[in-house]
């Protein structure tokens, strides 16, 4: 007797462990499942792509600060000035002593004047 309740009991839980795995399983085929596992798989490769591209990002910024030190140094723009920058000039305000004030009127030309008229060209 005590044989056969073995096998009944070993037999309800390897029925038990199939029924569950079978039930996973076709949980994770569902619509929503796979939308899911989907968005998580594009969440984790957008990820990745943004961190690979924020360190080549930092790698050219290094590169550039590095081939630009090497140019300065060629071109001799790094080496120490010696000399004092002369101090700022200050401007003068220039006035304009040929035209005459507003309160006269304006000023007469001195030069001939010439009458655009279209029709004496033909």
């Amino acid at each position: 007797m005590f044989r056969r309740t073995f096998w009944f009991t070993t037999g309800v839980a390897a029925g038990v462990w199939a029924t569950t795995k079978v039930n996973r399983k076709i949980k994770q085929l569902t619509p929503e499942h796979l939308a899911v596992a989907a968005a998580n798989k594009a969440i984790e490769a957008g990820g990745r792509l943004k961190d690979r591209a924020v360190d080549f990002a930092l790698e050219v910024r290094d590169s550039m600060a590095q081939r630009e030190a090497e140019l300065g140094d060629a071109l001799g723009l790094n080496a120490p000035v010696d000399r004092e920058l002369p101090a700022p000039r200050g401007y003068a305000v220039i006035e304009n002593r040929n035209s005459p004030p507003y309160a006269e009127g304006p000023k007469k030309s001195t030069y001939p004047t010439y009458p655009y008229n279209r029709n004496e060209d033909h």
